[in-house]
């Protein structure tokens, strides 16, 4: 699968030929519930709708669970429109999607310092 960098959707002069939100159809809800850590994966059904090619892009980067945020930066699209695009391929049944398994919630007082204290050991 060609990178995201090359093809006709990126000019080195220009930069981004089609705007971000022209990619989803100026929609900036997903019909999915997805945030930045759901993983997705593709099912291996092939969309049955004619999808633009950002949305075949983002299904390439799908053979793993993969991050929605990982999608985003590969895509190097908004991640409110890359959660558009992927929860179109959800709908079609191109993709599963799921919440990360976790044993910590978000606000766990001894996971946030080890993420401060690795931040720190990094600067």
């Amino acid at each position: 699968m060609p990178s995201p960098m090359d093809g006709p959707l990126l000019d080195d002069a220009a930069g981004r030929l089609i705007r971000p939100y022209t990619v989803s159809g100026g929609r900036t809800r997903p019909t999915a519930a997805l945030d930045l850590l759901s993983l997705v994966m593709a099912t291996g059904t092939a969309p049955q709708a004619h999808l633009g090619p950002e949305h075949t892009m983002a299904l390439g980067l799908c053979h793993g669970p993969t991050s929605v945020a990982e999608i985003s930066a590969h895509l190097r699209l908004p991640a409110v429109v890359t959660k558009v695009l992927l929860s179109d391929l959800v709908d079609c049944g191109a993709l599963t999607a799921r919440a990360p398994r976790s044993h910590h919630t978000p606000t766990d007082r001894s996971l946030l310092e080890a993420v401060l204290d690795g931040l720190r050991r990094r600067l």
